[in-house]
């Protein structure tokens, strides 16, 4: 199978049940944030040294993958939804959060992105999870989104800023 298809040269692309698209359409460009927030981990993923670090951030790509199949899907049949975000992963973000942050000093004041090199890239796919979020806000006003990804993807931005936290407390860093 060839990787390309000539099909998007005009400037417009299918999704699993429908299409064409222009590329610039709300759905796609939500589902493309999330691609990039899936491959900014990927270049944290190669910093971590610690291999359970390194295990969460993996199962985190593959849920950012299910998310993105979700947005790039009109009408899925229910073995399809079957597979998708729901409140336990979301559950499992705000585990991880509650037990990092009993390692972690308390915040007083803002800090900026940075410390370590996995810390600082961490931080870049915590803003780029923001405007995924806000690109599936602005989908949702005009498709039917299901609250579990917004929810899902509200929490991971929480989660990518106290696991940046978290990486820098690991390598000896400090918090600026």
């Amino acid at each position: 199978m060839k990787i390309y298809t000539k099909k998007g040269d005009a400037g417009e692309t299918s999704v699993f049940g429908g299409g064409p698209f222009p590329k610039d359409n709300v759905r796609i460009d939500a589902y493309g944030c999330v691609d990039e927030l899936n491959s900014i981990l990927g270049c944290v993923a190669v910093e971590l040294e610690e291999k359970a670090a390194y295990q969460i951030l993996l199962n985190i790509q593959k849920e950012l993958f299910i998310v993105g199949s979700e947005l790039a899907s009109l009408n899925p049949n229910e073995k399809m939804q079957a597979g998708f975000i729901q409140p336990k992963h979301t559950q499992k973000l705000e585990t991880q959060v509650d037990t990092w942050e009993k390692s972690l000093e308390p915040l007083k004041n803002f800090i900026l992105p940075g410390g370590s090199r996995a810390s600082a890239l961490l931080h870049l796919a915590r803003t780029v999870c923001r405007r995924a979020e806000r690109r599936v806000v602005t989908l949702s006003h005009q498709d039917e989104v299901r609250s579990e990804v917004l929810v899902y993807l509200n929490r991971l931005s929480d989660w990518l800023f106290v696991f940046a936290r978290y990486i820098n407390l690991q390598d000896a860093k400090v918090d600026v």
